[in-house]
């Protein structure tokens, strides 16, 4: 834990107790700090009290007396309405922050030598956070990682001069973090996201700037025009920064040109790296990918020749094309957190041949927008409760069986799959559905897919289970 001590003595009001705003609490309290929090989940509560926490409902409190509402990520700011802790604390003139501010307020205060990578975008943002944090540990470096990406940030180790925080910053994050300010800033993409949250495209893109223009050094993703734009300000602000694509070359900074990665300088290209063979870097996006978690540790100075091996042993991300087992010429791949066909369409985007396990609860436009792919689809499995509309919009264009459960449709694809002479074909669990009508959330179904695959008995009774 990382105990919270800049806001020692004071008394701070806390809502929201999930894992990071529980978190949070705790570290607050282990501070020093006078913590009363709240959760409108009786069961949170409970937990927190179990914890020995004080809990009190904050509508009864005297908001004058606090010192900072501490809001947990998931609790709407501003959109689409202000939550009413919101108002009381904005009503008493208390500063409103949440859980990385702190951090980065400790760091200041406890341990400013400490290296901060924080990343954000809209997609790429989990794979190339676990990708820096794999590369750091891997060149020896005293590596944390967490954030937005599952572990909360006071569950690191204590803050130490020589040890490398790697961060995820979603944009509700960004946006209760007025002082971010990251030794390395890496900022991604940006596409329509989140705006029920947000208002507009221009207030989303506006709070991912705010992590890039705090940071010392900025690494940008320039394939769409906001996010270029976003370099360029940083340019006029002479501030450092390395532009990464996965799109076209760059004068200056990392691109990738499938399967490889160039580093450029004042028009002048070198490569150095080659992800060909890497099957947790399949596909152009993971291109952009790579390309990020080079630029970041570039960008602290390691030489490009240490960083280029370290690519060839990352495992990947837990069910975001994950790599589960390979019997002969069959991949089978993991990727459940693909709930909408935007995130399936990366991963089909990454095979030649695919026996493509879809399906679930579906999210609006189904897999319409997957067109552009279905020539690679060998055929399709399809599961839970989108099974007939897929079906459908599948008839005429590949060849379709409705499997209904997870474990049939593992089996099915697996039978078919073992009889195709092609060199290489990958039994692809890319959902584009929510997970709620048979699993709990995706990682579960994934789960439900590595076990099913590993009770194969092609896989029983081979040894390249990863």
């Amino acid at each position: 834990m990382i105990p919270i001590t800049c806001l020692s003595g004071k008394r701070v009001a806390l809502f929201g107790l999930g894992g990071s705003g529980l978190s949070t609490a705790k570290a607050l309290a282990a501070g020093g700090a006078h913590v009363v929090c709240w959760d409108d989940a009786e069961a949170r509560t409970q937990t927190a009290k179990d914890a020995g926490l004080s809990v009190a409902d904050l509508r009864n409190e005297d908001w004058s007396g606090f010192s900072a509402l501490v809001l947990a990520p998931g609790v709407p700011l501003t959109h689409p309405a202000p939550h009413w802790t919101v108002e009381k604390a904005r009503a008493a003139g208390v500063e409103i922050i949440g859980d990385i501010e702190l951090f980065c307020r400790e760091r200041r205060l406890v341990c400013p030598e400490a290296v901060l990578i924080a990343i954000t975008g809209t997609n790429g943002k989990s794979t190339t956070t676990a990708l820096i944090a794999h590369l750091l540990k891997t060149l020896g470096r005293d590596t944390e990682v967490g954030g937005n990406i599952g572990t909360p940030v006071f569950d690191l180790k204590p803050l130490e001069a020589g040890r490398h925080y790697v961060v995820e910053c979603s944009s509700y994050q960004i946006d209760l973090a007025p002082s971010l300010d990251p030794t390395v800033g890496l900022h991604m993409n940006l596409s329509p996201d989140h705006l029920d949250r947000h208002g507009s495209m221009e207030n989303y893109a506006a709070i991912k700037e705010r992590l890039i223009a705090g940071s010392r050094i900025a690494v940008v993703g320039v394939d769409d025009e906001m996010s270029e734009a976003i370099a360029s300000r940083q340019d006029l602000a002479r501030m450092p920064v390395w532009r990464i694509s996965a799109a076209g070359s760059l004068r200056d900074g990392i691109y990738a040109e499938w399967p490889a990665l160039f580093e450029a300088h004042d028009g002048a290209a070198e490569k150095v790296a080659d992800l060909s063979g890497i099957d947790s870097l399949r596909g152009q996006h993971n291109g952009q990918n790579a390309a990020a978690a080079f630029a970041a540790l570039r960008a602290l100075g390691i030489p490009a020749t240490e960083i280029a091996p370290a690519l060839s042993s990352f495992p990947g991300l837990h069910h975001r094309m994950e790599m589960v087992a390979r019997a002969g010429n069959i991949l089978f791949v993991n990727d459940s957190k693909a709930t909408n066909a935007d995130a399936a369409a990366r991963a089909l985007s990454s095979f030649d041949r695919i026996y493509w396990i879809a399906g679930g609860k579906a999210k609006a436009g189904g897999i319409t927008p997957l067109a552009e792919f279905l020539p690679k689809i060998a055929k399709a499995y399809l599961i839970g409760e989108a099974a007939n509309a897929f079906a459908e919009t599948l008839k005429g264009k590949a060849e379709v069986e409705i499997s209904g459960t997870l474990d049939k449709a593992v089996r099915d694809a697996a039978r078919d799959a073992a009889q195709d002479p092609a060199a290489e074909v990958a039994v692809l669990l890319s959902p584009a559905c929510a997970s709620f009508d048979q699993y709990p959330n995706f990682e579960i179904r994934g789960t439900a897919f590595a076990e099913a695959v590993r009770s194969l008995d092609i896989i029983r009774s081979s040894e390249e289970v990863a």
